[in-house]
């Protein structure tokens, strides 16, 4: 299963990737283009030019895992614009809007903003 808490980040590739990309090809883009490291437990969302098909790669601890959908029906939102380029943020809610073909990941925020260690009513002490 694919973690579901939001101490999981997701980074979209920001351009339209070959979908004959196995894990190999992926973790390399993660590395040179996102500039992230593929083996540290993120969710990395790579879309096909058609925007037909999408995968997901992580890593659970014991292995590299590569997720892959390909809608029959319709286009996944686009999460790249003509202005973005490299890595966008998501989180794992708009990662589970995106593979169920909503259309409002990338245009508007769908998840709200993390809370900060400040923000908290009970503060954290070591």
């Amino acid at each position: 299963m694919i973690g579901s808490t939001r101490n999981v980040h997701v980074y979209a590739c920001g351009a339209p990737v070959s979908m004959r990309n196995g894990v190999e090809g992926l973790a390399a883009i993660a590395r040179h283009d996102l500039r992230r490291d593929p083996m540290n437990g993120d969710l990395y969302l790579f879309v096909g030019i058609d925007r037909r098909r999408a995968k997901v790669l992580y890593f659970d601890g014991t292995g590299m895992c590569l997720f892959y959908k390909r809608l029959e029906k319709g286009r996944f939102a686009s999460v790249w614009s003509d202005k973005t380029r490299g890595q966008i943020k998501l989180t794992m809610t708009e990662l589970t809007l995106f593979l169920e073909g909503s259309q409002l990941v990338g245009r508007f925020p769908v998840s709200p903003a993390a809370i900060g260690e400040n923000e908290l009513a009970i503060a954290i002490r070591p």
